[in-house]
């Protein structure tokens, strides 16, 4: 008798802590899947405005974002290089879930490239475009492996994912020439007011170690801190508790317009910038940790942005 209590009583406490570690309404996130995206992106070639690249890539992510909503446009602009004195042809892409839904969150990615690889050591090659696996397809690919999880399982509040072009232009040490696809959503962005804006950027790194972003924390404190929460019961080990590096990303122009917003970022990626940012340096299983968060964070109606 006292053997069979034991038994029953272990039965009940792994049941337990097994629907603590995995809620059924969370849908799987495949990483192998979202890899294959981040290969396709590099496929492309460099994907840096006014290529060859740029232009079969922003077709193919048009391609697969509408296979999943009803709802998708492209926002295009141009912006004049006045150095360079060329003007680039830029779009970014939303698509939009649960759309009934008053209460929404951004999800965001960019998805060019840079077009220099300015951080080589060798500098005859600076002028030469970078492949980014890691800095430009892996948020992209975490966030359509989302879309897909989006079309079977509806998201419980309204989701936009935005891929923004004109990221990775600027010069360092210089504001101008950065993040021009946000700036130009923020500048046009109406009466929309997210809840909350997330950003993944440099996210597919083999030896993933995300911080917490100091702008993140300042001003979207207690959404960076249910992140980390998350990545703790999900076990993402690339979540690192340390408040580390302020960037310069895609959610500074959220933030100055006053909505709460996190970046996401690997920054201290070995091959940023560099002709070496290949799929190789990239990882499933790091897509995978950043994907399950997304997906907890999305679907955990107990813990998650959804909670009742």
């Amino acid at each position: 008798m006292r053997t069979r209590v034991i038994i029953l009583s272990f039965l009940i406490v792994s049941s337990i802590l097994s629907s603590g570690c995995r809620n059924k309404s969370i849908p799987v996130f495949d990483g192998e899947r979202a890899y294959g995206y981040l290969k396709s992106q590099c496929d492309f070639g460099p994907r840096n405005p006014n290529s060859r690249g740029h232009q079969e890539c922003l077709n193919y992510l048009y391609e697969k974002l509408t296979g999943t909503t009803d709802v998708c446009r492209k926002q295009s602009f141009s912006y004049y290089d006045s150095v360079r004195q060329d003007t680039l042809h830029l779009t970014n892409v939303i698509a939009s879930y649960n759309t009934k839904s008053q209460r929404r969150v951004m999800l965001c990615a960019h998805w060019d490239t840079r077009p220099w690889a300015d951080r080589e050591a060798d500098s005859s090659l600076h002028n030469t475009p970078i492949i980014g696996a890691n800095d430009g397809a892996s948020g992209v690919a975490i966030l359509l492996e989302l879309a897909g999880i989006f079309r079977v399982s509806p998201p419980p509040f309204g989701i936009d994912i935005a891929l923004f072009d004109g990221e990775d232009y600027g010069k360092e040490g210089q504001t101008e020439g950065w993040l021009l696809g946000s700036k130009y959503f923020v500048r046009n962005i109406g009466g929309y007011r997210p809840l909350l804006v997330i950003l993944l950027d440099m996210v597919g790194d083999s030896n993933l170690e995300i911080y917490r972003e100091e702008y993140s924390s300042t001003y979207a404190g207690r959404y960076v801190d249910l992140i980390w929460k998350i990545a703790g019961i999900e076990q993402a080990t690339g979540f690192l508790p340390e408040t580390k590096h302020a960037v310069y990303d895609d959610h500074i122009p959220f933030l100055q317009a006053g909505i709460p917003a996190v970046d996401i970022i690997d920054i201290e990626y070995e091959y940023w910038h560099m002709l070496a940012d290949t799929p190789d340096k990239c990882s499933a299983k790091s897509l995978s940790e950043v994907g399950r968060v997304m997906a907890r964070l999305i679907y955990d109606d107990r813990i998650g942005l959804g909670a009742k």
